[in-house]
């Protein structure tokens, strides 16, 4: 190639011509890197006279320099078995081992090395060498991200409620609240971002033309009719799923009536016209609105005859107005005339005024919903986290700014996400930290605009507060591994000064999510590098909700006055895929930055017994410390607390079967010299190395009994070999022992749970004749709702157990194969070849 691209008369390639092979060969090479190097061997050189040109020799040692990271190939002579490259022996592990990928065949190897192997002769021979690993590893293959939450993935037949929705206020401003321009495009960029509720702040134009803008502001107008258009063509470009039109009301009877004929006229079908069905009990599924536009705002009484009415202002309106009168009475709010023609295009989001979570429950109707400033938002999610919750199971609710943020600025959105609230609106056109939350959190689910809320935010009988500091029934808190290893190509903050700055880079990871997990870590500062710093750090997090938790990378400049921000990025935890992986940083404003990476290393694992994690080179041997085990809660009705009496044994059954395994896992690790979130796949090819490599003449065996995996050995074993083989025989046993009981104790959990069940239709009733009342009787149904949750909980997991031990066997035979140890099977007729095996 270099030959190709050479002068002929002087077989040398100018600066120019050096800096375009380098991309064709490795697109990821920063020219202005590539310059620096030619002009360092420009002064190395004996003539001077030579200037500005490469010969063969330089041009190859030059591109080994540039190309060649070191821990990456430092990464692939830990797998290669014989040279500095991977066969596909050696990369099929690699995928299996530390990608996560199951059941990888030989052909997808020859794939990636076919895509990803610069060399001709690489390809012919079947390896990937260092220039086609790390191109592998940069690949969108090695992205972070989840494939399968590239896609609409999640359950989308709930009520319109279960869900959260990706919300926009004021979203026809370009900038501020006060004299920023109103634009089309803003609606635009907003769907194009997955935006699924939009705010139109309508009021009387000339010649009878309503207009949206910021009211008594000075931000420019532009009119209804052009916004119902843009909607009209963007509103399914990027999402089939429902767009809710969020109309603040300001106009004419009049001019209303002009607005709901454009509505009608332009979305044709599309408007979502059906009246509500009175009879039933929750909002339509979301699956039944795809491609269908809703309006959200007030409604004449379901049942008049009137063309017109009164309605009292709501929303916004209505929040400002009460502060400028400092009243509370029902007369100070302002009302309004409400045409009949616009009103008729309201059914499943009618705006009605919040007062309080006893009257929403007894009196609002399913199909009404409540908006709350976000200071009224935050300070119910503080003083009764439970009910904002329970309202949310089944009334929508939206959050929008306060007032007083006339820059456009943004609150926190997960303050009101960990309240089950659905509709929670930012200003979109105002980058920073809230919108990279905001945007990570909706790249689930294909972002499409609606991600589903936790199981325990939906199901009727779950207690749920955001800021428990219990565990939470049901779910199994993860622990999450991150190793910072390396950066590459990071700019100077926006704004810097002189060219010649350098970047003096470092890295934070913060975990946003339920207060419990809020978490933020950072690395130490690499001076003067920010082409390739190493950081080599490693972090640990335990995420007790992982469908709320949110995990951000930024990377800052230590050494820069101002803003420090370089770049970032906001995966939900989630989409986050294990092994190592690169991050593509994002600019403040969102935009991907060129050849910008980081690169790191993610493990997640579940959480040991409810103690602390276990850590590299802490010991897991088994102590006499009382175990704690999830326990039920006393409803305080002796006939109640008697169903679930039966159900404790069986909960200490399964939580001993779970931890006899996970105790078992980590001690083999430990003795195999592994760390905590090292897997299976990794002890097993350790033993087999180290058996071959032993000086003693020794060899290990597959054995199988029935359908269960042993390693016998022939030879002289070393004493610590030997003690990885009892510890191997151990995990073993557990696993067959959980297989075996695991189904016997989820059904005493089941039925435990059905028992229960039978109280819930009258248990208030059961309780208030017991004579708990007030406090006492909330508490009641919150532990009898933690005791159904638990029930459910328990038994999933220890289910999930008996998955993955079973997905442990399968590994150990499959792994076994791979690195060359001999299969043998018992000579017992009953038994199975390894191939035969179910597992």
């Amino acid at each position: 190639m270099f030959d190709a691209e050479a002068d002929q008369s002087t077989a040398m390639l100018d600066e120019s011509g050096v800096v375009r092979l380098m991309q064709k060969l490795n697109s990821n090479i920063a020219p202005t890197r590539v310059q620096q190097k030619v002009k360092e061997i420009e002064l190395k050189r004996q003539d001077p006279s030579i200037k500005g040109q490469l010969n063969t020799e330089e041009f190859i040692t030059l591109f080994k320099e540039v190309s060649t990271r070191p821990e990456i190939y430092f990464l692939l002579v830990r797998y290669a078995s014989n040279a500095d490259y991977l066969t596909t022996d050696d990369l099929l592990l690699f995928l299996e081992a530390e990608q996560g990928m199951t059941r990888v065949t030989k052909e997808k190897c020859i794939e990636i090395i076919n895509e990803y192997e610069p060399s001709k002769d690489g390809k012919k021979k079947g390896q990937l060498g260092i220039d086609g690993f790390t191109q592998f590893l940069l690949s969108d293959e090695c992205n972070l991200f989840e494939p399968e939450h590239r896609d609409v993935c999640q359950d989308m037949s709930q009520p319109l409620c279960h869900y959260f929705i990706s919300s926009s206020h004021n979203t026809y401003l370009m900038k501020d609240q006060l004299q920023g321009p109103s634009s089309t495009e803003a609606y635009i960029n907003a769907l194009d971002k997955g935006c699924r509720c939009l705010e139109l702040d309508c009021w009387d134009g000339p010649n009878d033309e309503p207009m949206i803008y910021h009211g008594h502001t000075f931000t420019s107008k532009i009119t209804f009719k052009s916004v119902i258009q843009t909607i009209n063509e963007y509103a399914f470009n990027f999402s089939k799923f429902p767009v809710i039109l969020s109309i603040e009301n300001h106009c004419s009877i009049k001019q209303q009536k002009t607005m709901a004929n454009y509505m009608t006229t332009i979305f044709g079908d599309k408007l979502y016209c059906d009246k509500v069905d009175e009879n039933a009990s929750c909002l339509p599924p979301l699956e039944s609105l795809v491609d269908k536009v809703l309006i959200k705002g007030k409604k004449l009484d379901l049942h008049t005859e009137s063309d017109e009415g009164m309605v009292t202002d709501e929303d916004e309106g209505a929040e400002s107005e009460k502060k400028k009168n400092n009243k509370s009475r029902e007369g100070s709010i302002k009302k309004h005339k409400l045409a009949k023609e616009l009103s008729d295009l309201v059914n499943y989001c009618v705006s009605k005024r919040f007062k309080d979570f006893q009257m929403s429950q007894h009196s609002q109707k399913y199909w009404e919903m409540c908006s709350f400033s976000e200071n009224t938002a935050l300070k119910l999610a503080m003083a009764c986290p439970e009910e904002f919750v329970n309202h949310n199971k089944r009334f929508l609710s939206r959050i929008y700014p306060n007032g007083m943020r006339v820059d456009s600025s943004n609150y926190n959105p997960q303050d009101l996400w960990n309240c089950g609230c659905q509709m929670v609106a930012l200003n979109y056109q105002t980058a920073g930290l809230m919108m990279d939350l905001y945007n990570g959190f909706f790249l689930k689910n294909g972002a499409c605009g609606f991600v589903l809320k936790p199981a325990i935010m939906r199901e009727e009988i779950a207690y749920f507060s955001a800021n428990t500091k219990d565990v939470i029934p049901g779910v199994s808190p993860q622990i999450l591994h991150i190793k910072v290893i390396s950066g590459q190509h990071f700019p100077k903050p926006k704004g810097s000064g002189s060219r010649g700055d350098v970047t003096d880079p470092y890295v934070t990871v913060e975990i946003f999510g339920i207060p419990a997990d809020c978490a933020e870590e950072r690395t130490k500062t690499v001076p003067h590098n920010g082409i390739n710093p190493i950081f080599d750090e490693s972090f640990e997090f335990q995420i007790n909700l992982p469908e709320l938790a949110l995990v951000r990378f930024a990377v800052l400049d230590d050494d820069y006055i101002g803003d420090e921000f370089i770049g970032q990025y906001t995966i939900p935890f989630e989409c986050m895929q294990t092994g190592y992986r690169h991050i593509t940083m994002l600019s403040a404003s969102g935009d991907p930055i060129e050849n910008c990476s980081l690169f790191v290393h993610v493990a997640i694992t579940n959480k040991r017994g409810g103690g602390k994690t276990h850590r590299r080179g802490m010991s897991v041997k088994k102590t006499k410390r009382k175990k704690d085990y999830t326990s039920m809660k006393s409803v305080g009705v002796k006939s109640v607390d008697e169903t679930f009496k039966v159900a404790i044994q069986p909960l200490r059954d399964g939580t001993d079967l779970r931890d006899s395994v996970q105790l078992a896992l980590a001690e083999f690790k430990e003795i195999c010299g592994l760390s905590p979130i090292a897997n299976i796949k990794q002890c097993i090819r350790l033993l087999a190395t180290r058996v071959s490599n032993s000086s003693e003449q020794a060899s290990l065996n597959l054995v199988m009994k029935g359908d269960y995996p042993y390693l016998e050995a022939q030879g002289n074993l070393p004493d610590i070999l030997k003690k990885a083989l009892i510890h191997f025989d151990e995990l073993v046993a557990e696993c067959k022992n959980l297989i075996d009981q695991a189904d016997g104790v989820y059904e005493r959990l089941i039925h435990s749970q059905r028992a229960g069940l039978e109280w819930h239709e009258d248990l208030e009733n059961v309780c208030t004749n017991a004579g708990l009342k007030g406090k006492k009787l909330t508490k009641a149904m919150e532990n009898f709702a933690w005791n159904i949750r638990v029930l459910k909980g328990q038994a999933d997991l220890l289910m999930q157990a008996k998955h993955d031990c079973k997905e442990y066997l399968r590994q150990i035979v499959e792994t076994s194969g791979s690195t060359g140890l001999r299969k043998e099977s018992e000579a017992d007729d009953d038994d199975l070849e390894i191939q035969n095996s179910p597992l």
